[in-house]
């Protein structure tokens, strides 16, 4: 994998404290990523936190979710020939650290995960809904899943030119391990530590963004044979 083209996407939506952080850790794991910030529409300065320290910086005209973010990033990564595109969330709960981790997982699949351990500073609604999400995307795609909202992903760019989610929100992540999970991509997880920092507010809604995944696995069938 040293030889791989990487691309770090990390889609940031208010994240000024903690944007240069994300980034200047993911540079110190992978000297060679090109790292791609896209503002989604933030109304704080998180746009010029994140130009001096990323290589591109993609500024959205208004918040469109997660999902649009990503999509923004995942053409950043086509332009510049990604082999692997790295996924990391912005508010500093996925450890840098172990980027390197799920890039050489990719040597035996096509997208890793960084699964998150539900025993440790999980809150307790965080833990069940995760649970709950990781058993309806396993009976979806016929195997088992570990984490099915994690942010911190590593995926072979070939499979994120076959997978098109059609979502723009927290949706969009449950939505491409269906359906790379339905075209038979290789899915390995990695264990990550779980960081939920007092101090570093979640901008998922609980309601609404929890009916949009319930939603989306409706969609494709919850427990249907495949």
């Amino acid at each position: 994998m040293r030889s791989d083209r990487v691309v770090c996407v990390v889609p940031a939506f208010n994240a000024e404290p903690t944007i240069a952080t994300v980034v200047s850790g993911v540079r110190a794991t992978i000297p060679r990523a090109f790292i791609t910030v896209v503002d989604d529409g933030s109304d704080d300065g998180t746009y010029d936190a994140a130009r001096p320290v990323a290589d591109v910086t993609v500024r959205l005209g208004r918040n469109c979710g997660k999902g649009a973010a990503l999509r923004a990033g995942f053409r950043v990564a086509a332009e510049h020939c990604a082999d692997v595109v790295v996924t990391i969330d912005a508010d500093g709960q996925h450890d840098p650290r172990y980027t390197p981790a799920l890039v050489d997982a990719l040597s035996n699949a096509d997208v890793a995960i960084g699964a998150r351990d539900r025993c440790g500073s999980m809150p307790a609604g965080r833990r069940l809904t995760n649970r709950l999400s990781a058993a309806a995307v396993a009976h979806c795609i016929g195997r088992d899943v570990a984490d099915a909202q994690s942010g911190f992903r590593a995926i072979r760019s070939h499979l994120i030119d076959q997978v098109r989610p059609s979502g723009d929100r927290y949706e969009f992540e449950t939505e491409f391990l269906i359906l790379a999970g339905r075209l038979g991509a290789r899915i390995t997880f990695v264990p990550i530590p779980t960081i939920y920092a007092a101090n570093i507010p979640s901008h998922f809604r609980p309601v609404r963004d929890s009916a949009r995944i319930v939603t989306t696995l409706w969609r494709f069938g919850m427990g249907a044979q495949h």
